[in-house]
């Protein structure tokens, strides 16, 4: 086995009613020592560039089109003519920062990518948006979850769950029928495996992530870009 999985951590500053918040992404790469796919291009293609070197890129997979996920994709792209893969549900989204380019590929349920001895399968998990996906390498014992699964939990959108619904069965029918020892390699903060998350089900299902706090957040760098950009989805959406 030679592939491998790397993360860089990119960040940028974000004004939140006139007080300025650092967001942090993850971007990541996987592959061997010739070629890789880049997952998630956020925001600092050079430092993108830098980690994968010399290596081919062969694809840049966008899990959702969120901007501050997409916002490295065109140039991370272009150095080796790699080819730019979205879920269509998610084009309008992509079309918030790339107005004159489309993704090459139009993703798929059950589709597949393959890098340096690995495979990469497209779990489709709607939610957050409504063309979100996953990324599960079976070789590598790990799942690349996107915004639809954190290490704290589900993800969100603006600090809210624009559809928890569809995002708990995506979690539920998907996520959480990988072995308990799946890396999930989220798109913020640090990775977890699905059986540190999976006991929390239960508690999902039954209210526990709408109950209102009463404890204020601690101060620190936003795992939530898309509250900072101020996005929203159309609750109309397909």
């Amino acid at each position: 086995m030679t592939a491998r999985i790397e993360r860089v951590v990119t960040e940028g500053l974000v004004d939140i009613d006139g007080t300025e918040h650092k967001v942090e992404n993850n971007t990541w790469i996987i592959g061997d020592d010739e070629e890789a796919i880049v997952i998630d291009p956020a925001r600092d293609a050079e430092k993108i560039l830098e980690q994968v070197g010399e290596r081919e890129v062969l694809a840049v997979i966008c899990t959702h089109g969120l901007p501050d996920h997409v916002g490295a994709a065109i140039e991370v792209a272009a150095r080796d003519e790699a080819v730019v893969a979205l879920h269509p549900k998610d084009k309008p989204l992509w079309r918030e920062t790339w107005t004159e380019t489309w993704p090459d590929i139009d993703m798929e349920d059950d589709g597949i990518f393959q890098v340096a001895d690995v495979q990469l399968d497209v779990m489709e998990t709607p939610g957050i948006t409504p063309g979100g996906v996953s990324l599960y390498c079976e070789g590598l014992g790990a799942v690349f979850s996107g915004k639809t699964l954190q290490a704290d939990g589900p993800g969100k959108l603006g600090g809210e769950y624009p559809r928890l619904a569809d995002q708990l069965t995506a979690i539920g029918g998907r996520l959480f029928t990988l072995p308990g020892d799946t890396r999930v390699l989220p798109s913020h903060g640090e990775e977890v495996t699905i059986g540190d998350l999976e006991p929390h089900f239960d508690d999902w299902i039954g209210g526990s992530l709408t109950r209102v706090e009463t404890e204020p957040e601690e101060e620190g760098p936003l795992v939530d870009g898309t509250r900072a950009a101020r996005i929203r989805l159309d609750s109309g959406d397909d």
